[in-house]
């Protein structure tokens, strides 16, 4: 990965403005990314309706990515704050609508929460019920990292990185795998965009700490290797829009 000291600038692109009134709004905080090359055909199979895989650096990718969820609000009038405050490890893949809108395309989100678990499969969002913790630092460097175990011991993953703090990945690569506005997902038998927005947020390069992964076959990817990508972020603000009907021709 190739990662560059920036001068002052920020080069990560401001999201869009998403129209009131918001449907939701999230806190993101700790996240770890990573990031492997995957064949766009492979993708294409995972794809909704009206979507193709969206490709970047040569490839198209997938992600694994953990955070802490807080701060969430329906609307901007009512907090939920148990339910809402969490940690998530999703899978992700990169889509491209055909009027032009990119976006990801997730096939898992552990989180430990049943009612957000219940309430989202209900929408046809793929969550799954997990336990899952972040893990702290090793006693020398800071260290952040996420562990997961499926219920019924059906998958698992446990990860972790050294951030450096001191450089801003601000690289096309990191930029086009973190700068994603926005998902497409499948209900009702139609293809839905739900944007995303919020302001740049510190991007940074990190070392891989260690890696034991068993979510991404659990989804069907055949990935080897260590990630090309490994990146970390203190978090950001979002805020969700009312999702939109993606055209399927």
């Amino acid at each position: 990965m190739h990662v560059r000291r920036s001068g002052g600038t920020d080069p990560w692109p401001a999201g869009p403005v998403v129209a009131r009134p918001w449907l939701m709004e999230q806190t993101w905080s700790e996240a770890v990314i990573l990031h492997w090359r995957l064949p766009a055909g492979v993708a294409a199979g995972f794809m909704p309706p009206g979507t193709v895989p969206d490709v970047f650096g040569g490839s198209t990718w997938v992600g694994l990515i953990g955070f802490r969820m807080s701060g969430v609000r329906l609307g901007r009038v009512l907090p939920v704050p148990y339910v809402g405050t969490f940690v998530e490890v999703n899978v992700r893949l990169y889509s491209r609508g055909a009027d032009g809108t990119r976006g990801v395309v997730f096939l898992s989100l552990d989180a430990p929460r049943l009612p957000v678990v219940l309430a989202a499969r209900a929408l046809s969002i793929p969550y799954v019920w997990s336990r899952c913790r972040s893990t702290g630092t090793d006693g020398s460097a800071p260290i952040c990292g996420y562990d997961v175990q499926r219920c019924r011991r059906q998958a698992g993953s446990s990860f972790a990185v050294r951030p450096d703090r001191s450089v801003q990945a601000d690289d096309e690569l990191s930029l086009e795998l973190t700068a994603r506005f926005g998902a497409h997902t499948r209900f009702a038998g139609r293809t839905f965009f739900l944007p995303v927005s919020h302001r740049p947020w510190p991007l940074h390069p990190a070392e891989l700490v260690h890696l034991d992964d068993g979510l991404l076959g659990a989804a069907g990817l055949d990935v080897e290797g260590p990630p090309e990508s490994v990146l970390f972020s203190p978090g950001v603000d979002t805020v969700f829009g009312r999702p939109g009907w993606v055209p399927e021709s």
